[in-house]
């Protein structure tokens, strides 16, 4: 099928891989501007635009497309279907009336749950215990439009945010490929339920420090949603530490939250919690160093059972 790509970061990598794969005829890719990136600030083409230009596909990266300002071109390129994954624009009528079969969005949640950015991460901080990728069709609102396909997984208890993601991902990939494959025999569509929605925002790095007093399933879930990025923090005295992995014990104390309960370098960090519930942190990282496990942290950093962490 002829179409037109529109997608940004690595989770929409996936599916355009897929789309290529399945020798659809890709005639233009509609990316992001490149943007600078790490400490340097080297400007840095988005992964889609980088998957595009290995496969010799035209990239197309415009500022807006207000006014029409994009319509003599999506005219030129004549897609029969536009397929929107992680883009990170709003895209106005005259875009989603263009192509014969419309636009179609992979969006990483079960909809109508999760509209808005970083669905994933949300899912994961929220505790969800299932997640999964919709296809739908693309209207003027905000991932409002009717559902095609749904596939659905289970979240795993210690699963991050940044391995739901991949799976996620991949998950999106073939179900795009599905959807695109039936668009000509023709696809139930089923309108969402308003009433079931929610709108999800994009991470803040506000998000990062733990609140101690909250939960162990609480702070596990932070803990977890936060990585990769912007990752949990805490202090212990002056100094800030990332935390990257985290496992319920099971045990309780009655010790205050956020006091350090054990530590030993052969069994780990664990931490007291609001609910009187132990965390056991298994990786940690100090400013400006390697992340490491906690106890490789703990041979060259003891703490002394009752040591407070910040909140």
């Amino acid at each position: 099928m002829r179409m037109v790509f529109m997608g940004t970061p690595d989770f929409a990598v996936s599916s355009l891989e897929r789309l290529i794969a399945d020798g659809h005829d890709i005639v233009g890719v509609f990316t992001q501007p490149d943007k600078p990136q790490g400490r340097k600030m080297k400007l840095t083409p988005p992964p889609v635009k980088q998957l595009a230009l290995t496969h010799n596909i035209p990239v197309f990266q415009p500022d807006t497309f207000k006014n029409e300002s994009q319509l003599a071109l999506l005219q030129e390129l004549d897609p029969e279907v536009i397929v929107v994954v992680a883009y990170g624009k709003l895209l106005p009528g005259y875009v989603l009336d263009l192509p014969k079969y419309g636009c179609i969005n992979v969006h990483g949640s079960l909809l109508p749950k999760y509209r808005g950015a970083a669905p994933v991460q949300w899912m994961v901080l929220n505790g969800e215990t299932t997640a999964g990728v919709t296809t739908m069709y693309m209207d003027r609102g905000l991932d409002t439009g009717d559902i095609l396909l749904v596939s659905e997984t289970e979240v795993g208890e210690n699963e991050t945010a940044g391995e739901l993601f991949d799976r996620l991902a991949a998950m999106g990939a073939d179900l795009i490929s599905e959807t695109i494959n039936r668009l000509p025999e023709g696809i139930e569509r089923k309108p969402q339920d308003d009433s079931q929605s929610t709108y999800v925002s994009v991470l803040d790095k506000r998000m990062s420090v733990v609140d101690w007093s909250k939960s162990a399933q609480e702070v596990h879930n932070l803990i977890r949603g936060l990585d990769p990025w912007p990752v949990a923090v805490t202090t212990r005295g002056e100094v800030r530490l990332k935390l990257f992995q985290s496992r319920l014990t099971g045990k309780a104390t009655s010790l205050p939250a956020g006091s350090v309960t054990e530590a030993d370098p052969k069994k780990g960090l664990f931490v007291a919690c609001g609910d009187g519930q132990v965390l056991q942190i298994t990786e940690i990282q100090m400013v400006g160093k390697k992340r490491m496990s906690a106890g490789d942290y703990l041979r060259g950093h003891g703490i002394e059972p009752g040591t407070v962490l910040g909140c």
